[in-house]
């Protein structure tokens, strides 16, 4: 299993003045479905960020969002290691299966891969 991109997730009510902000440091708008919105950096894509109002399908907003290639490897790393599974293995409406897991700081990791 290889990592293809970490990012962070910043709980917003915000959208877009936080995009308008961070369009000021090159960053553009490259997904948005209304309540999360992902500026990317187009000379670099994987330099990105998130926001998220809430998240519609997920008890809570997660931290920060770690991409993998193979998403059920890391499920049952995760849980085999006993780790806190805080929402579990599932594939999303817009084209992503993911799960979150508690850090032991205590923060919320969306951990996913695109389908």
């Amino acid at each position: 299993m290889s990592v293809r991109r970490v990012m962070p997730d910043i709980r917003s009510e915000a959208m877009e003045e936080s995009r308008d902000f961070y369009a000021l440091l090159g960053f553009e708008e490259v997904m948005n479905l209304g309540w999360v919105m992902t500026l990317a950096s187009p000379t670099a894509p994987t330099a990105q960020v998130t926001f998220i109002s809430q998240d519609r399908s997920a008890p809570v907003v997660p931290d920060l969002s770690v991409e993998v290639d193979d998403v059920d490897a890391a499920f049952a790393a995760v849980q085999a290691s006993g780790a806190e599974i805080v929402h579990t293995l599932r594939d999303e409406e817009w084209g992503v299966r993911r799960f979150f897991v508690r850090d032991p700081n205590g923060r919320v990791v969306n951990v996913l891969s695109h389908r």
